[in-house]
């Protein structure tokens, strides 16, 4: 288990849009701790804590001790409302926690030593099934993390969830398949196809033919163009011996 970090908070004494709003232009964001059958606790947290604390990874799985007025209370975040445009945070949920409250929580799954995958190297890629595997566990048994080690895995390997070494004590929810967490996928190639030349539609001629039956007159007006500059009359020969 991670260390629980303490953070401070203060009370707020009244609930609504107007006092959240009002938090929230002093760098507050109005947050509730609830949860183990006890009255909830309206409080506020400074901003840029909170959205340190956002930033780091496992937010969900991380156990804190907010410290509201002298009062601790051990609490585990699960949910957060953001800004729709600025994705700051403008509420968050915590749940008070023992060490043997078990909850269903969502774990990141890590991949390692990519380098090492001859499927990868090959131009293979990882094609994740599941980014996060949902189990169940106590709170002080919540991994931070669970990593996959791609090592020695080829085009066509898959990793199940089997393969996952889970803590004591935490159980994927789903448990009656060996369902696959992540592949390695063949390289996806497109291939361009070759340009083919157009068919001729009914009536259309290539470049360079004449339409059907000029050809003859054209080469007739090319012999009288011909006789022409070369000083002879055009016209039929039998006519002209005639005359």
């Amino acid at each position: 288990m991670s260390e629980i970090a303490t953070i401070s908070a203060a009370k707020r004494e009244r609930a609504g849009k107007g006092n959240a709003r009002a938090v929230r232009k002093e760098g507050f964001v109005p947050c509730v701790i609830y949860g183990a059958k006890k009255d909830p606790v309206m409080i506020t947290l400074e901003g840029k804590l909170l959205g340190r604390e956002i930033g780091k990874q496992g937010f969900f799985v991380r156990q804190y001790d907010i410290d509201v007025d002298g009062t601790k209370h051990r609490v585990l975040p699960r949910d957060i409302q953001l800004h729709p445009l600025t994705d700051k945070p403008i509420h968050v949920d915590f749940l008070r926690v023992t060490g043997d409250t078990k909850l269903h929580v969502n774990i990141e799954v890590i991949f390692l030593n990519e380098e090492e995958s001859p499927g990868l190297k090959r131009g293979g890629v990882i094609n994740v099934v599941r980014h996060e595997i949902e189990v169940v566990c106590a709170v002080d048994n919540i991994p931070s993390a669970f990593e996959i080690d791609l090592t020695g895995l080829d085009i066509g390997d898959s990793v199940h969830i089997s393969q996952i070494d889970m803590p004591e004590g935490v159980v994927p929810t789903i448990a009656d398949r060996d369902f696959t967490v992540a592949t390695i996928a063949a390289p996806t190639i497109v291939v361009e196809p070759e340009p083919e030349e157009a068919e001729l539609e009914e009536g259309e001629l290539e470049e360079g033919e004449l339409p059907e039956g000029e050809e003859g007159e054209a080469a007739e007006g090319a012999e009288g163009e011909k006789a022409a500059k070369d000083g002879k009359p055009g016209g039929d020969s039998k006519g002209d011996s005639g005359s």
